[in-house]
């Protein structure tokens, strides 16, 4: 692993510093400003990489990404989804159909050492079984059991399935700068963040940057992104602007599949995190709900335990 952090890159790491969603009062703004970063970005890094969960925001960032890769003539990025082992059947579903569908480079980041363990989400691993890399991170987090039951939604089971599985693959692959879709209005532990932020403690994590290309956008302004050019772009024929109220109101000739939206948001899902820890916050579809007068990842647990930003020290999104 490079200890160092590559001295080709020259991004402005201020840029939105002290900045929230007021500063970009219209869609057009804000869809504006992702594009600028996604520009400086790919014209910046040599290896970029974006995160891709499945959910929302990073298909409204990979959708930027691509847009701006092909209006200026650079390759799509690899795509990094963080397999935890604990998503819904419908996500994986979901990536793995776009994926092919948008014809994109589609890398995994697992824990291997549960892999090879074949571990299940819920069993108890003793210690002693991990290997020293999991074994040196429990101790960094003070980790005192002898034994760790595999969840992601636990502090320790987060920073093992993801932000370690994260790291090695940033490791394997020399990845210099990454997309993910983090937002100011998400959560407090993110309200601070700036469009380039850097990762460069070697100590921590492979040195890299994060490229936050939607910080400004608010849960309403994803969804009329979504609706305005993510899915009339990606289904054909469907109406620009056109907001479905439920799965069946969708227009003539247009079936779910066909949209690069999740199933689980029409299910009333409006974070998608693991399939035991996210809960649907109502009935109706996720951009139909109040989405300004109720809290958007209130149905995740890991939120629940207060211990985000630990997590994000750590290297976690």
């Amino acid at each position: 692993m490079s200890t160092t952090f590559p001295d080709y890159v020259t991004v402005d790491y201020e840029d939105g510093e002290g900045g929230s969603a007021a500063d970009y009062p219209t869609l057009a703004d804000r869809m504006e400003k992702a594009a600028e970063i996604v520009a400086v970005a790919l014209e910046q890094y040599e290896r970029p990489a974006v995160m891709w969960t499945g959910g929302k925001d990073s298909t409204l960032v990979l959708y930027v990404v691509r847009e701006v890769a092909r209006e200026n003539g650079y390759p799509v990025p690899p795509v990094v989804f963080i397999d935890h082992f604990e998503h819904f059947d419908e996500t994986i579903a979901f990536v793995e159909r776009w994926a092919d569908r948008w014809d994109l480079d589609l890398r995994y980041a697992r824990n291997e050492d549960f892999v090879e363990l074949g571990a299940e989400p819920g069993d108890e691993i003793p210690v002693a079984d991990l290997n020293d890399t999991n074994r040196r991170e429990l101790e960094r987090l003070e980790y005192e059991g002898d034994a760790l039951v595999l969840d992601a939604d636990t502090f320790e089971g987060n920073h093992l399935l993801k932000t370690v599985a994260l790291n090695a693959l940033l490791t394997d692959e020399g990845f210099d700068g990454v997309f993910s879709g983090v937002r100011w209005d998400e959560q407090e532990a993110r309200a601070t963040e700036t469009f380039f932020s850097p990762r460069h403690d070697s100590e921590k994590y492979p040195p890299h940057d994060r490229v936050h290309p939607i910080l400004q956008f608010a849960e309403r302004d994803v969804w009329d992104a979504f609706w305005h050019f993510v899915v009339p772009d990606a289904a054909e024929g469907y109406p620009e602007g056109y907001v479905p109220e439920t799965i069946d109101d969708l227009p003539d000739g247009v079936v779910p599949e066909d949209l690069p939206v999740s199933p689980k948001y029409f299910e009333g899902f409006r974070s998608l995190g693991t399939e035991s820890g996210s809960g649907e916050s109502a009935e109706q579809p996720a951009w139909m709900q109040d989405l300004e007068g109720s809290t958007e990842r209130a149905g995740r647990a890991q939120d629940k335990e207060g211990v985000m930003e630990r997590l994000r020290d750590l290297g976690y999104m």
